[in-house]
């Protein structure tokens, strides 16, 4: 028997390469409008559902492509409107994506927290993602796959057609997003451009556990996006204790490579704090922190931890939790206080990890 012929895989494309891939396959350059809009307005992964195509074009297209936007499995949602969906690839490992709701001046807006990684291979010792291990990267189409498929489900579940529900993107789900560096980039294209997704660069945050190499590369791309630090404490013997990869990008040189970003983007970093109670809230810590972070063009984004079991962290209590914000704030320091969202469906920071029993809610 003949071996099957890999399909080609169309999501991520540009318009100008569904262009090419029409005109290559005998079909007039305007099937590539129709293909565009149909992947990327109505998140369709069926040949078969594309109407404006001819019935032969649909079956043409069906053998020789494929569109592999990942199926949301089960989903949970919290209290406060948070939603985390657990989303299957074609080799049948799973990644989660939450989407959080903005608050009432915005109603029917949601930011998605996008994962880049299946599971994690820093490790960072509060992490739930990091200690159920790393298995692979994603590729950049995984990435712009739970977008749609995050925007068609919940289009769905809200039985809303607003096509910017989704109006900001955070690389902030499972893995280290600058470990993924050109999976991410090119992903990072495809959901700003006008003709096809259009999330702005400024609606756009990539995190990183502090990464360098990777800083330093995204410091040279040109972009608008915003660069979020997971520093978690002001001295490297914490640091070395809650995050690995600070041993081999010790503070010194991680905030060398956060100057020379904010130098050459001109724009603000955020420096994301999980409050660990006993570990590094003390006033001692907000000190170093206020060193720390004060020459530089940076916000502070405080989180009181999210419980995860077997840890063994705790969170501050509020009275602990507002000290060292007013410590920080007192200290010169631009400083948030993050909202806590989705923790009762574990869908918080530091709390995604696939499991095998998640309960599916309407």
């Amino acid at each position: 028997m003949p071996m099957e012929t890999e399909k080609i895989e169309l999501l991520g494309k540009s318009l100008s390469e569904l262009e090419a891939f029409v005109v290559e396959n005998g079909q007039p350059k305007y099937r590539a409008r129709q293909l565009f809009k149909w992947i990327y307005y109505k998140e369709t992964a069926s040949f078969y559902e594309m109407t404006d195509l001819p019935k032969e074009q649909r079956s043409l297209f069906d053998e020789i492509a494929k569109i592999s936007i990942p199926r949301v499995l089960k989903q949970r949602v919290s209290r406060d409107g948070t939603r985390k969906f657990s989303m299957e690839l074609e080799d049948k490992k799973k990644v989660e994506t939450v989407v959080i709701p903005h608050n009432s001046d915005k109603p029917n807006k949601y930011t998605l927290c996008i994962s880049t990684q299946v599971g994690c291979p820093i490790g960072c010792a509060f992490c739930a993602t990091g200690q159920s291990g790393f298995q692979r990267n994603l590729t950049f189409y995984e990435i712009v796959g739970q977008v749609l498929g995050s925007k068609k489900e919940l289009q769905k579940r809200l039985k809303n057609d607003d096509d910017d529900l989704i109006s900001n993107i955070v690389y902030m789900g499972m893995g280290e997003p600058l470990l993924n560096y050109d999976a991410t980039i090119k992903s990072l294209y495809i959901i700003n451009d006008p003709k096809g997704i259009n999330i702005g660069q400024r609606h756009i945050t990539i995190s990183t556990c502090g990464e360098v190499k990777g800083i330093n590369q995204l410091a040279k791309e040109d972009l608008q996006v915003t660069l979020a630090i997971s520093l978690h404490a002001a001295s490297d013997a914490v640091r070395d204790r809650l995050i690995p990869l600070n041993r081999k990008y010790p503070l010194a040189e991680l905030l060398k490579a956060v100057e020379n970003y904010i130098a050459a983007t001109n724009r603000r970093v955020t420096f994301e704090y999980i409050l660990l109670d006993e570990v590094n809230n003390s006033y001692h810590d907000a000190s170093n922190l206020i060193k720390l972070v004060k020459p530089l063009m940076a916000n502070i984004n405080l989180i009181p931890y999210n419980s995860v079991n077997g840890l063994g962290f705790i969170q501050p209590g509020k009275d602990k939790v507002m000290q060292f914000y007013n410590w920080l704030l007192q200290g010169g320091l631009n400083v948030t206080l993050r909202e806590e969202k989705g923790a009762d469906i574990e869908a918080a920071c530091g709390q995604l990890v696939m499991k095998k029993s998640i309960r599916s809610k309407q």
